[in-house]
């Protein structure tokens, strides 16, 4: 496999730090020195980048991370990831219990990292950026992942969450923490560089507190007697902040739905999606879901066996606050459809679902309309237009 030869500088200016004898302070500026050099040489200043493109905004992986994932690929080789891929594809369609153990070895985790990661990457980034819009003043120092899988939300946390100070991923798979850690290990970030691993069932664990608790992608993948009692678990351990985001297909959204009642009987007040603690509008059949669209790397693109080059994840979330916040007007629910002179949008609001056409005639709300987005927060004047 031919690999980016950015990989290779980024990977052995990191192996030096290893071999030298340098204090916090040094071993920090190395690392900004690290980064800002080849991010420098491709072109790319930030940690994630988000491409535009005539499909739509698409998300890339922090830089660090999509070159740590390539050298791990590297290891094992294109033809087995390819085939660990086809094999974790095939598992998850014939899956028959949620017992069932799915990532079984190395190409497997290497597998399901490259394919997936830039996706739930691209979900949890977009939620957690989504609470921080509405709570600009919420501070997160500490944060506990749940099901950790490769640190995933580790690395969203603290691009949208810059005073975190503390990390606990807890995971039951050894090998995939060994995994994660080997990938935290390429960061310049001090504290996810030195984030805390446990390997642990979280069924039987009493897990410590922390000011956000995540669960990302894993409570669809266990009974839904465990998803809610380690909701319930979560919920008495959380300081401020509690997030569960599922795959967005109908049977996500359900377990989301669950969870988001429990919550609201245990006290809690909804943050996101939902702009009300009402019970959940969405009719039988039907779900809320949302979607990010994600840049396909070359590697994804071949062991997906894709030509496209961006994919849109789909995903439900409900975030929920331990102290009272601000209901929302209305969230955008559906794709807005604009054409010319309107905008009709699908919105979630305290009084139910509704239709809404958004005319020229009233102008600052079409103006607000027509730079609104599907899983937006929005507030219309009185005077618009429901249809």
């Amino acid at each position: 496999m031919l690999v980016n030869p950015l990989v290779t500088i980024h990977f052995l200016l990191n192996q030096y730090l290893f071999k030298v004898n340098a204090d916090v302070v040094l071993t920090k500026l190395i690392r900004i020195f690290i980064s800002s050099f080849t991010s420098a040489l491709a072109g790319n200043f930030g940690g994630c980048r988000c491409l535009v493109a005539s499909s739509g905004i698409r998300m890339q992986l922090p830089f660090q991370l999509k070159n740590a994932i390539e050298l791990e690929a590297t290891i094992i080789g294109l033809s087995n990831l390819t085939k660990a891929a086809a094999e974790l594809s095939d598992k998850y369609r014939s899956r028959q219990s949620s017992d069932e153990k799915l990532i079984t070895n190395e190409a497997h985790r290497i597998a399901y990292t490259a394919t997936r990661m830039p996706a739930t990457y691209a979900a949890i980034r977009a939620v957690l950026r989504e609470i921080k819009k509405q709570l600009p003043e919420l501070t997160i120092q500490s944060l506990i992942d749940l099901g950790a899988g490769p640190g995933t939300t580790a690395w969203a946390a603290v691009e949208v969450f810059e005073e975190l100070q503390s990390i606990l991923l807890i995971e039951r798979d050894q090998e995939l923490i060994k995994l994660g850690q080997r990938l935290a290990k390429k960061s310049i970030n001090q504290n996810l560089f030195n984030a805390q691993w446990i390997v642990s069932d979280l069924n039987t664990m009493n897990f410590p507190s922390g000011d956000a608790i995540i669960a990302s992608y894993f409570l669809g993948e266990i009974s839904i007697t465990s998803a809610r009692q380690i909701t319930k678990s979560a919920w008495e351990k959380t300081n401020s902040l509690l997030m569960i985001i599922e795959p967005g297909s109908v049977r996500g959204f359900e377990l989301i739905r669950t969870l988001r009642n429990d919550l609201i009987q245990l006290g809690g007040h909804i943050i996101a999606p939902c702009p009300h603690p009402n019970g959940c509008p969405m009719p039988e059949g039907d779900w809320c879901h949302f979607a990010e669209r994600v840049e396909r790397s070359s590697l994804h693109r071949k062991l997906k066996v894709g030509t496209l080059n961006y994919e849109d994840e789909k995903y439900s979330y409900v975030a929920v606050s331990r102290f009272p916040v601000k209901s929302l007007s209305a969230r955008i629910i559906r794709r807005p459809q604009i054409s010319s002179g309107l905008v009709k949008l699908s919105l979630c609001a305290a009084d139910g679902i509704n239709k809404t056409t958004v005319t020229k005639k009233h102008r600052s709300n079409f103006k607000i309309a027509r730079k609104s987005s599907w899983g937006d927060s929005i507030e219309l004047s009185i005077s618009g237009e429901n249809s």
